[in-house]
């Protein structure tokens, strides 16, 4: 994203498809398409938007373009004051463009994505001052807010049995607009020698045409809450929600809107206490939410140290290349983890802790030792074994959970993430509080990775423990029990 870093997490879904930046779930929020109705149009045309919405060749120079003499920004102003703005805005808008998402019927929104895209580069090319590059980041807080209505808006479209096709094909067209970016970012500032200012202009021209394509969607009939089908409510409410949601007036609920909020959040309240009561899930829920805060904070200063370490006014840099082999070898990752054969139930809790040992290791490799070789393969490392994680996390989650629940949870977790990472921000890096140098951000970095090892490791010892002690007590059991 815009503060150059990873991308923010998508709205959840169920787990078998993940997001192969981040290994996030993403799941569908409205019903049942007309039977007969043609997918392969709205599949492709949101494809195309994807893929030029994310093929942004600039990205990974972000930081050296806002330093360097286009934007003649000073270190401080960049880390400490212009890119907490996005956690700010993205953590603000979140809910109200979830609510918009839905009430608007998801094209309003995908267009609104486009038009902040547009807006965004459009002032990386001609915004000057801090005040203005701020109000930049803003706009792009709005852009991964209403990630959620491209992650949404196919499944209004397509019948229930394509899910799954098509999301594979959405995600896909994600992924390969931003490794064909950033190895076309690399080629043309290494090879080419041209300046970032145009590869803006390519990344301007870029979205512009992901706006102009997203004109060309269909246009949904359906959504969750506020135009909603009894189809897929009973998959993404559950049927208690369900019933509350079907209870209201269908009239109303389809030109006004109403739905009786107080009962469906004390129904939502009842499930978060039902689901979080299982040891198990609430673990896997805590690494998850406390390791994606820390992961896209690394993320997004990741570009700021790297030009600590090796200024890009003096010296050749490869950020381009570092983003796409991370995001390919994550993705590499991500396929991999259907092929481990391990017993997470008991060993899950140590497997967290030494791996988040490892991306400890990794985050304090690229804070201490000052080499921009070192810095881009601990880079990789990070991201490979964070994707990995968060994918077993996600199943493990998914194995606790009725199918009905996976919105809630997900989205509690992915809510906790950022509220975290808001809070990290506003102490670490903003101006306003501690407003550390990036050397001491990444070392504290390193240090709260270090924590969650600790305390999982703690409690991963304790669990295995207690599950040998129970499988010795059970042999006793059975010999003290009358035939």
């Amino acid at each position: 994203p815009l503060c150059p870093m990873g991308r923010p997490l998508a709205s959840p879904r169920p787990p078998p498809r993940m997001d192969a930046r981040a290994g996030l779930p993403v799941l569908p929020l409205s019903g049942r398409a007309p039977r007969g109705r043609c997918w392969a149009l709205p599949t492709a045309l949101l494809c195309l938007y994807g893929f030029f919405a994310s093929l942004r060749p600039s990205e990974p120079f972000l930081t050296r373009y806002l330093l360097g003499p286009d934007k003649n920004l000073t270190e401080t102003q960049v880390f400490n004051e212009i890119y907490p703005v996005w956690t700010y805005s993205y953590l603000v808008l979140l809910f109200p463009v979830f609510l918009a998402t839905d009430y608007l019927r998801y094209k309003p929104v995908i267009l609104l994505q486009g038009l902040s895209l547009i807006v965004t580069w459009f002032m990386l090319l001609y915004a000057q001052g801090l005040l203005a590059i701020q109000f930049l980041e803003f706009f792009y807080g709005l852009v991964t807010a209403t990630e959620i209505a491209y992650y949404s808006y196919i499944y209004s479209i397509v019948d229930l049995n394509l899910y799954q096709k098509v999301t594979s094909y959405c995600r896909s067209a994600t992924l390969v607009g931003y490794t064909v970016g950033s190895i076309c970012g690399q080629v043309l500032v290494s090879v080419a020698n041209w300046s970032l200012f145009s590869l803006n202009v390519i990344s301007l021209t870029s979205v512009s045409v992901a706006f102009a394509t997203a004109w060309f969607l269909p246009m949904p009939q359906k959504s969750l809450f506020f135009h909603h089908c009894s189809g897929f409510q009973t998959f993404f409410l559950g049927p208690q929600l369900k019933k509350i949601v079907d209870a209201c007036d269908p009239t109303e609920l389809g030109m006004r809107g109403k739905v009786d909020i107080s009962k469906v959040l004390r129904e939502l309240w009842r499930d978060f206490l039902q689901c979080y009561s299982s040891r198990p899930m609430l673990c896997w829920s805590v690494w998850w939410a406390f390791s994606t805060c820390g992961y896209f904070q690394v993320i997004n200063y990741t570009q700021g140290l790297w030009e600590m370490v090796l200024p890009s006014q003096r010296f050749e840099i490869y950020n381009g290349g570092v983003e796409a082999v991370s995001t390919l070898l994550g993705a590499v990752a991500v396929f991999a983890v259907g092929y481990i054969k391990v017993s997470w139930a008991t060993w899950g809790e140590v497997a967290l802790a030494l791996f988040s040992l490892l991306i400890a290791a990794a985050v304090y490799v690229m804070d201490t030792v000052r080499n921009i070789w070192v810095c881009y393969a601990s880079y990789v490392i990070f991201r490979i074994v964070y994707m990995l994680l968060i994918t077993i996390a996600t199943f493990q989650i998914a194995t606790n959970l009725s199918m009905e629940r996976y919105a809630l949870v997900f989205g509690i977790n992915t809510f906790i993430a950022l509220a975290l990472q808001t809070l990290l921000t506003l102490i670490v890096v903003d101006s306003s509080g501690l407003g550390l140098n990036i050397f001491t951000q990444f070392m504290i970095y390193a240090s709260y990775f270090a924590a969650i090892s600790l305390v999982f490791l703690v409690s991963g010892i304790y669990s295995v423990m207690k599950n040998y002690r129970r499988q010795e007590e059970m042999p006793s059991r059975s010999t003290a029990s009358p035939p």
